[in-house]
């Protein structure tokens, strides 16, 4: 019988600067006598491609400390496949398909009981220097996002990035645009100053603005559109900054919203506006359906004056919003070819046209 190959008990495991395995840099491991001929021999170090070995963690995810199989078979179906796959348009070809593939196989053997792995796919765009090239050693463009930390604090880095542009466009860093997202934490946290707990009503129109508030964070979420949910913030934070007086509950439904962007100056907001528990663990705030409905308005889209589709949207939506929503459309995009719109016109609550070359 042949003898299992024991793995060598070390501190730790180093790089060898070379792109061998870590292994290959334990000689006393590595070099052994040959079983067969009892000549001098080396010990195979690369035995599989790392990204090979790192395409099922998923699943171990599911049952960590299971010893005797991979993954118990109940708690695999409860919880595959994984909703959502996150990566770089470059996993398409290295991680991605080896995770594909080696589910594949495992469902092929039985072991799994779904065919693919990953139910949604979104890519995120890479930043790239100030320069405009990938960040790189090479090129010494590279940021560390400890010095931002030690200067903005994590907060403004992350609604820095999540501000930054389209999650899944390629945007260029900006070392002097951080500032921005700092003074904005920065209003949001002097808010409480104009809480007054004996408010307890809310008027129609700044209900009206919060539900729309609620609305758009939410969707902006849940579709990855994580850019245009802080712009909706930032857009109720300039109202709320016009109140002398503002309702313990407004403040607390804008704070758990911004939870998911800043979670440590949420946390602290909540805490001093006598929030149960921590915020993370709070419902969810929930918009009223029928008000939005009934404050909102269905618009045509049209390509050179013919109608290709429509909208629905609030009267006061500004352009650029109405725009990106004209343009999801599918029957509206396969007209919009890149550099073909001459000019967009908008009419509020009326319509928007995209005049495009023919």
């Amino acid at each position: 019988d042949e003898l299992p190959v024991i793995l060598p008990e070390v501190e730790a495991y180093e790089p060898t600067g070379t792109g061998e395995s870590p292994l290959a840099g334990i000689e006393e491991w590595v070099k052994v006598e040959c079983p067969a001929c009892g000549e001098e021999a080396k010990r195979e170090t690369n035995t599989m491609p790392q990204w090979a070995g790192s395409s099922w963690y998923y699943l171990r995810y599911i049952d960590p400390k299971n010893e005797k199989v991979m993954v118990d078979k109940d708690k695999e179906k409860r919880w595959m496949p994984v909703n959502m796959y996150v990566g770089g348009a470059e996993h398409a070809t290295r991680h991605l398909i080896y995770a594909r593939f080696w589910h594949k196989f495992l469902f092929d053997q039985g072991q799994v009981s779904t065919s693919e792995p990953f139910a949604r796919l979104q890519n995120v765009g890479l930043i790239a220097g100030e320069d405009g090239r990938k960040m790189s050693k090479r090129w010494g463009n590279a940021v560390n996002p400890d010095e931002v930390i030690a200067e903005y604090g994590a907060d403004t880095l992350r609604v820095y990035e999540m501000f930054m542009g389209p999650f899944n466009a390629g945007v260029d860093w900006s070392t002097g645009s951080i500032g921005g997202a700092n003074r904005f934490l920065n209003r949001v946290w002097r808010m409480q100053l104009k809480v007054d707990n004996s408010k307890s009503t809310v008027d129609d129109n700044l209900n009206l603005l919060v539900q729309k508030m609620i609305k758009r964070v939410t969707e902006g979420v849940e579709q990855f559109k994580f850019n245009t949910a802080i712009a909706a913030l930032m857009e109720l934070l300039n109202e709320l900054e016009k109140l002398e007086r503002a309702a313990p509950e407004v403040i607390k439904t804008y704070v758990l919203l911004l939870s998911v962007f800043a979670p440590h100056v949420a946390e602290e907001m909540w805490s001093n506006l006598g929030g149960e528990g921590l915020a993370m663990q709070a419902a969810w705030p929930k918009y009223n359906e029928k008000l939005l409905k009934a404050a909102t308005v269905t618009i045509p889209v049209q390509i050179n004056g013919r109608v290709r589709g429509e909208i629905t949207v609030n009267p006061d939506v500004k352009q650029e919003a109405v725009e990106e929503l004209a343009r999801d459309i599918e029957n509206v995009n396969r007209y919009l070819v890149k550099g073909n719109v001459r000019k967009v016109i908008y009419v509020p609550s009326r319509m928007i046209n995209f005049v495009v070359k023919r």
